[in-house]
């Protein structure tokens, strides 16, 4: 399939978290702050997306909003959608996002009385939760306890053991020696995984598969982790062979109920990050998925957890076992596809239980309806191993929602720049259908609708994945996309798909073309003298030359998605009498086409 980008070319520092003072100050300026009761605004500590999200849920239950910005986020959509935004910080992260005391200091100063962080960033940070507790802050998410005990990986899979919760073979202990640990791969027996305690998204994880790899992968592991995370500190986990990534939505309240919304299957995964998720997970036994629940249930009651959390679960796919991987203290990028299937707003239910509320049902009343799918559209370069993408999203039309059936999840809109400085991901796509099938065809659909050009995209890419034999099957494992890649990324050598996918590309730019041309004429018609005046010489169409129309030759640059290759395609354009415009492609005498360019409306 050929995937087109089509691109004109033309010839101050944070406080630490502990400034009780300033922060005194500020509580005896905000009267506001000092109410008691419910929960009346909230600072939403995040961006894009899910801030919207979070933002859209607060406004049908009657709550202000505050949105935090960086200088490169002053106009996005996130600020417009919230009742008031407050800048913290210059572009990156270091400095806007994950500045804390900023943070606390702009939801004093605005009066908020609660502080929700969204995911990433400070979501799983346990310092920030405790400063916004002793600032008189509500932090909508666990107890800054669970965040510690669930952040480091020994230690929490220490409290999932003394709980009973299932884990993989490994060692979690504080021992870091390197041959003392070979010693414990040895006993585990190969392969073995190596995974840092602190951090995620695959950064100094490795797999050994002998022994004498260890030692290298150990050391390389250890560098890794510690300027990644700051803490070089290792554990060992027998390596799964076929494994899926299941997880379990669990709630509690500050009453000490838990109950768990079922699964979502994680395992369509590249560079150890999702890009497909479902739920419930496809093809497991009902006694299976009830023994998954129970056993999130106990890791949550483990750590004493209230509000949202995700219990992570590698299964064998070939013993049919389940073990404890991690837990996730924070609402999770997939959530939504939880709350098609069960029809709940997993958000609302955060804010009411920040607020001291009960959980609204228990866990007899959580029941499954269908099948829902989340397919995150990233800008990145597939053929390039997935490399993230940064630029202006010249065209954005994303598929029409539904009230039950699809939701697009957004925080850009068509013109915004997707940075460089923050995650690349444009936009979630979720679908919902009476079962996995219908789903299925759902997404499939609205891939095929949803339209974005000025940079490369995964939709394509998710198209395939999607429309897989295999995936189809049911056939889910975490290492679907390298068993699978001479399918889903095709053979960049074959000269055959390279033509088919210029000839479409040169297609495409003829249309653009003669698009560029006519805004061009609009725009000249706007704005020169005696534009008025229709029967003008210099604004007749076609423009006036002496003896014959104008012309005028167009460069624009295709980046095939489908291949690691870019190409200039040279175009020449002649005004027709008739309005229309006759484009050529210059390196192609036989291709020729007049085009006729009608705008949808006024605003085009």
């Amino acid at each position: 399939m050929a995937s087109l980008l089509l691109r004109r070319t033309t010839h101050r520092n944070p406080k630490p978290f502990t400034n009780h003072q300033f922060f005194a100050q500020l509580r005896l300026m905000s009267s506001e702050n000092q109410k008691s009761g419910s929960i009346e605004k909230i600072l939403i500590a995040n961006r894009g997306e899910i801030a919207c999200r979070i933002t859209r849920t607060a406004k049908r239950l009657g709550i202000r909003t505050v949105a935090v910005y960086s200088d490169a986020d002053r106009d996005s959509l996130h600020t417009k959608s919230a009742d008031e935004a407050v800048r913290i910080g210059p572009p990156p992260a270091r400095l806007s996002y994950l500045n804390g005391s900023e943070i606390v200091r702009a939801a004093i100063r605005t009066g908020a009385q609660a502080i929700h962080p969204g995911y990433g960033f400070l979501s799983e940070n346990a310092e920030f939760a405790q400063l916004c507790e002793a600032e008189g802050l509500t932090f909508i998410g666990p107890p800054a306890s669970a965040i510690r005990d669930m952040g480091d990986k020994s230690a929490s899979k220490k409290i999932m053991g003394a709980a009973g919760v299932p884990l993989v073979p490994g060692y979690h202990g504080d021992e870091q020696d390197v041959e003392f640990m070979k010693l414990e791969a040895d006993k585990i027996g190969y392969p073995i995984l190596i995974k840092p305690t602190h951090g995620g998204g695959g950064k100094g994880m490795r797999i050994v598969l002998s022994p004498d790899e260890f030692v290298d992968s150990f050391l390389g592991a250890q560098r890794e982790a510690a300027a990644s995370f700051g803490v070089n500190t290792i554990l060992l986990e027998k390596y799964i062979i076929r494994p899926r990534h299941i997880e379990v939505q669990i709630f509690g309240d500050k009453h000490g109920n838990v109950l768990h919304l079922y699964e979502r299957d994680c395992s369509m995964q590249r560079r150890h990050q999702k890009i497909i998720e479902e739920a419930p997970a496809p093809n497991i036994a009902s006694d299976f998925r009830s023994h998954l629940g129970e056993a999130a249930v106990s890791a949550a009651k483990a750590v004493s957890y209230h509000n949202a959390g995700t219990v992570e679960f590698i299964v064998d796919t070939i013993s049919g076992q389940f073990y404890f991987m991690e837990m996730n203290t924070r609402l999770q990028v997939e959530h939504p596809v939880t709350e098609m299937v069960v029809g709940q707003d997993l958000v609302e239910w955060q804010i009411r239980v920040a607020n001291g509320e009960p959980l609204p049902m228990s866990q007899s009343q959580v029941t499954l309806k269908g099948h829902a799918f989340e397919a995150r559209i990233y800008a990145e370069n597939v053929p390039k191993g997935f490399l993230p993408s940064a630029g202006v999203l010249h065209h954005y039309h994303p598929v029409s929602a539904s009230s039950t059936a699809v939701r697009v999840e957004t925080g850009v809109e068509q013109g915004d720049t997707v940075s460089m400085h923050y995650d690349p991901m444009i936009a979630k796509l979720v679908v919902w259908g009476e079962n996995r099938g219908a789903a299925l065809v759902k997404m499939n659909d609205c891939l095929t609708k949803f339209q974005v050009a000025g940079l490369p995209t995964n939709i394509n890419f998710l198209q395939r994945l999607s429309d897989h034999w295999a995936f189809k099957d049911e056939q889910v494992e975490t290492h679907f996309i390298e068993h699978f890649k001479n399918d889903l990324l095709g053979d960049p050598s074959n000269e055959m798909l390279k033509a088919e996918a210029y000839d479409t590309a040169t297609f495409a730019a003829t249309l653009v073309a003669a698009c560029v041309c006519q805004k061009e004429r609009q725009a000249s018609m706007s704005c020169l003298p005696g534009s008025n005046n229709l029967n003008s010489l210099w604004l007749a169409h076609p423009p006036f030359w002496v003896h014959h129309n104008a012309s005028e030759t167009i460069e624009l640059k295709w980046d095939n998605e489908d291949a690691s290759d870019s190409k200039q395609i040279k175009l020449s354009v002649t005004h027709q009498s008739n309005g229309n415009y006759l484009v050529k492609i210059a390196d192609n005498s036989s291709s020729r086409h007049e085009v006729k360019v009608t705008p949808l409306d006024q605003n085009d």
